[in-house]
């Protein structure tokens, strides 16, 4: 994970995010980070005459070009970048359609974006674009909440179904992260009186043992009718510093744009989600 993206809109959420983007990358040890404003032209539309740009787009360039270079210079001001290299881009673009090609043209490696909840108003205006961008793209996504804090990762919780485990666990970013951070994996399971439990479970459990060979997961089963609280509660219970959920087509996680046990976790979490696709 040499190269990571920092989308950016400038604001409080987002600079939270990005000082935790600098802070991951330290020690994970990534070189560069790439901060990433991507700007629309705001048109007055009316049935009765053609749209009208209310800005020009290239003052809009302007101002973002100005923003951005001014958001990494307060950046650098407030945290230990050391030789982190700090690159700045800004463009016409629709981010959340275009994240995977954007990805693929600055060879990035991981994805750092904030997010705030608050009720679901806060939840559609702020959080669309970071939840549709950790459902566009393969690229490993950390989403950070508004009021969350770097510490280093020692402890890693990975939340599991366990179902089709080998088909659907994208163990090698996993074990890339266990690798840079040193961490403990803490493998846990949300249920409520076993009803997802099924004679596979038992399985399921042994070949992701087998997937993580030699990185020795300690496994937690815990009954709570609420997926989101029961995360949060061991999260705080063990004092985890980062959650990787898996965002399946089928099963536990069902989609990122419905009301999903993802879904709400990135809006509800107390510290950061990585989203990595199956």
């Amino acid at each position: 994970m040499k190269t990571i993206l920092v989308p950016t809109d400038f604001s409080d959420v987002a600079r939270n995010a990005s000082e935790y983007a600098v802070q991951l990358a330290n020690q994970i040890g990534a070189t560069k980070l790439i901060f990433y404003n991507a700007y629309q032209v705001p048109v007055v539309v009316d049935a009765m005459v053609a749209p009208v740009e209310l800005i020009g787009v290239d003052e809009i360039r302007k101002s973002s070009e100005e923003n951005i270079q001014n958001f990494i210079e307060g950046l650098k001001e407030r945290t230990n970048s050391g030789t982190l290299v700090f690159e700045a881009m800004s463009e016409f673009n629709l981010l959340s359609e275009n994240i995977d090609d954007i990805c693929k043209e600055l060879n990035v490696d991981l994805i750092v974006m904030g997010v705030t909840g608050g009720g679901k108003a806060k939840e559609v205006l702020i959080g669309s674009t970071t939840i549709s961008v950790a459902k566009n793209t393969n690229v490993p996504v950390v989403i950070v909440p508004a009021e969350a804090t770097y510490t280093p990762i020692k402890q890693i919780v990975l939340a599991c179904d366990f179902k089709k485990v080998v088909e659907t666990t994208p163990i090698e970013p996993i074990k890339l992260l266990l690798d840079t951070t040193k961490a403990k994996l803490l493998v846990l399971n949300i249920d409520h009186e076993q009803k997802k439990f099924t004679a596979d479970t038992p399985f399921e459990s042994l070949m992701l043992d087998t997937l993580l060979q030699g990185y020795n997961p300690e496994y937690y089963f815990v009954d709570n009718p609420d997926f989101t609280e029961g995360i949060n509660n061991f999260v705080l219970e063990k004092h985890a510093d980062i959650i990787i959920t898996i965002p399946k087509k089928h099963g536990l996680f069902d989609s990122l744009f419905r009301r999903s046990h993802t879904k709400m976790l990135a809006f509800h979490s107390h510290v950061p989600l990585m989203v990595i696709h199956e």
